[in-house]
Formats: structure tokens, sequence, C-alpha cells
């Protein structure tokens, strides 16, 4: 099912021309994820954390690609530090921001494939897309992140963030785009989180 659906996402991004783009969000705390790491014999390693209040970075990211071009991460972090006045992650107004950042680097059209969180079904985020006539959407079916190549994202930066602790928020948020930055520049690695949906973009 989830197959055939990306499948109809390709045959419309090709018919327009356009960047496909596959979007997700994920977030990270100040508990760095567990990793393997090596250790003398008998002397289990330990990561000290400080747990001094609150601290997480949300992240909202987009893998991009389009037949003959490289393809493309696109990103954003918010940080949020357990303030009433925050705000709490991302919304139609975040979203939004993101999304016409990538149309303006990519320089073309964007078909957007993203699940049915009800932060993008919502009037505001409908009435955002349907003012963007450079903007096609597509939702992915329920419970299928194997068929999101944006996960594969997260799944690395987790694993890339193992047994580091950062001392607070901020130097969490640098960690993460330090990382994240990194990634950009790895094309063949983004072309793997494709690979991975089974997807395979060819020319029309």
């Amino acid at each position: 099912m989830g197959r055939r659906a990306v499948a109809g996402h390709k045959r419309t991004t090709l018919d327009l021309g356009a960047w496909l783009c596959w979007e997700d969000e994920a977030g990270q705390g100040l508990r760095p994820p567990k990793a393997r790491t090596w250790a003398p014999r008998g002397r289990t390693p330990l990561v000290r954390v400080t747990g001094k209040g609150y601290g997480r970075v949300a992240l909202a990211g987009l893998v991009c690609a389009q037949v003959g071009r490289r393809t493309r991460l696109m990103y954003r972090t918010l940080i949020r530090r357990g303030r009433p006045v925050e705000v709490k992650g991302f919304g139609p107004r975040q979203f939004t921001a993101l999304l016409d950042a990538a149309h303006a680097q990519l320089g073309g059209s964007i078909v957007l494939v993203w699940d049915n969180d009800r932060r993008h079904l919502g009037t505001v985020m409908r009435a955002a897309i349907e003012a963007r006539p450079w903007l096609t959407v597509f939702h992915l079916p329920a419970y299928a992140p194997e068929v999101n190549p944006a996960e594969g994202v997260w799944s690395v930066l987790k694993r890339a963030l193992g047994n580091l602790a950062p001392r607070d928020t901020d130097e969490l948020a640098v960690m993460v785009k330090t990382k994240l930055k990194r990634m950009q520049y790895r094309h063949g690695l983004l072309d793997g989180f494709i690979a991975q949906t089974g997807l395979i973009l060819e020319p029309p």
C-alpha cells in the first residue's frame, strides 16, 4: 500500500518537473541516546548527564529529490527550554517557513509527501498550502514510516548523538545542527534513505 502511494507521488512529480520532498519531525532531549562503545573488559562505561532543568530540540526535515539533481536535506530546529512563552513545537507558521525556504533554494515546484499528523491537516495549514501554487501535497498511509526517507535522517542522527552528554540545551542544539549539516553533504547517504523505501527515480 505504502509503495503504491509513493508511486503516485513519483508520477505527479515527473509530470510537474518538480522536486519530490518527504517531510517528518523529530526531537532530542538532554538525555543522550544509548550507543555501543569501547571499554576495558569488566568496566562498563558511564555517561554523566547534568540533569539540570528541561531542554529539548524539536526538528523538522525535508529529504528532496529530483531526477538528474543531487538529493538535498533541509531542516529547521526549535529550541525548547521549558518556558511558558515558548512555542511548543512546529505549527503552520514554522512549516510554511521551511517550505518557503525549500522552494527558494530548490528553485522549482515541490511535491510534498508527509504523514497525517493533525498539524498537517488543520485549517490554517490547508489554507497555506492552497495559497502556494508551486506546492502539491500527498499524505502517506497511516503507520508507514518505512516509506518516508526522512525517518532515515533521524535514525542516523540518533546514532551520531549516542553517548554524547550536552551540558545544556544550547550545546545540544549545536551538536544536532553540526550532525545534520555534515549529513547534508553526504549525498550518497541521502540517496540510501530513498532507496530503503523501494522508490527509484527515473527520467520520464
